[in-house]
């Protein structure tokens, strides 16, 4: 071990623990091997610390992610009640992947856990809050943001999901697939002229491709709202 890593480790050692300090070592470890790699003892070692140490921050595991996923919410940018209802939306959907692409595991914890810290629930006062004061009726913004939510968080997953990342990977996917199964394409021509003649010359762009349909879905509640 050399000086430097020493003097870091002594540094770490020292560094009194608090929760903060726990989750946000959390948050990066998971974020460098994933969810499922976050155990305490892994946490505790990176930490300096025993493992024991931890539970006078975090009651459990699951307090731990709690935590965690309440960094992640506290990322995201809090639409407000004035102004521009769509530019606010938009702007809390886009902040939102954001958040999400930079925190891969979180997908799979933010919204199916029973305990919110209060980053989630300033968030989604606030969402609830910039609709109605939009002047969606209670059904209507129940509706709104559960529309929004699931359009997120599911295009979130489908990105966290594929292992292309710019245009450009896209494009040379497409290009493969279309060389690996060219035996079989006859029977899918619309795969032929969708994959091959279109995503093989220009690629999936994420940005754009979930700009389109948020604005798709904003335009539509748009439209709902001046139907009332």
């Amino acid at each position: 071990m050399n000086s430097e890593t020493t003097r870091a480790k002594r540094t770490r050692t020292r560094t009194p623990l608090s929760r903060e300090r726990v989750l946000r070592a959390a948050v990066a470890l998971a974020d460098e091997r994933g969810a499922d790699e976050l155990t305490m003892r892994k946490l505790a070692k990176e930490l300096g610390v025993e493992a024991m140490s931890l539970y006078n921050h975090v009651a459990s595991k699951t307090d731990l992610l709690d935590g965690m996923v309440d960094i992640v919410f506290s990322e995201i940018d809090v639409p407000a009640a004035t102004g521009d209802w769509k530019a606010e939306l938009r702007k809390r959907a886009v902040s939102t992947r954001a958040a999400l692409n930079r925190h891969r595991w979180a997908i799979g914890e933010m919204e199916g856990r029973t305990t919110h810290g209060p980053n989630n629930l300033r968030l989604h006062d606030a969402v609830l809050g910039c609709l109605r004061a939009a002047g969606f009726s209670i059904a209507m913004t129940v509706r709104a943001m559960s529309v929004q939510d699931a359009y997120i968080y599911g295009f979130a997953l489908q990105q966290a999901d594929m292992s292309s990342e710019t245009p450009e990977d896209f494009a040379a996917e497409a290009q493969r697939q279309m060389r690996d199964y060219a035996s079989a394409l006859a029977d899918y021509p619309h795969l032929v002229e969708v994959v091959g003649g279109y995503v093989a010359q220009a690629g999936y762009d994420y940005d754009a491709e979930f700009l389109f349909g948020l604005d798709v879905i904003l335009d539509r509640l748009e439209q709902l709202l001046g139907e009332r």
